[in-house]
């Protein structure tokens, strides 16, 4: 049952581009690359942290913007320029004490499909490619940038038992 798979959550992995953004690469006059981030998914993220679930960063491009919303959630692992994301597992289980089955996964594009294949929960977003889509146990309802990342986070939140105490507290 996905509710099972979802409690076991430890350890969120994150791909940036058509996850945390829409995919979309805006570049200023002085060639500085912009990012647009969900102010919804950051707030998913940070329950997510102070709930004790570690989150990860691990994404193909490297982004100055990318560090500088990591540091703004609290995300201490934040692995750039990856092209083959499968190959890091070994070393973030070691520094995060997840272990597969404790671990989900979060992408949109081919390069996230090494890593789906070796992660307990491997999730889609909504508007990912087909290959994504058929390897992911979950699909969001939200699209990349949207949404999708507080949908999950949310989801294992509610999952673990936890959605109502934090409603409690800012109600």
């Amino acid at each position: 049952m996905l509710e099972n798979k979802l409690k076991k959550i430890k350890l969120l992995l994150l791909d940036v581009d058509g996850v945390l953004t829409d995919g979309s690469i805006i570049y200023n006059d002085g060639g500085e690359e912009i990012k647009i981030f969900n102010v919804r998914d950051g707030l998913g993220i940070r329950l997510l942290i102070e709930a004790g679930i570690k989150v990860c960063i691990i994404t193909g491009r490297k982004s100055d913007a990318l560090n500088h919303r990591c540091k703004n959630l609290g995300i201490d692992h934040i692995f750039q320029g990856v092209k083959d994301k499968g190959s890091l597992l070994d070393l973030i289980f070691k520094q995060t004490g997840a272990t597969s089955d404790e671990t989900a996964f979060i992408g949109d594009d081919l390069l996230d499909l090494s890593i789906m294949n070796l992660v307990g929960t491997p999730i889609a977003v909504s508007d990912a490619h087909d290959s994504v889509i058929k390897k992911a146990s979950i699909v969001t309802t939200a699209k990349g940038g949207k949404g999708a990342v507080r949908e999950i986070s949310e989801a294992i939140l509610r999952a673990k038992g936890l959605w109502e105490k934090i409603l409690k507290r800012y109600s």
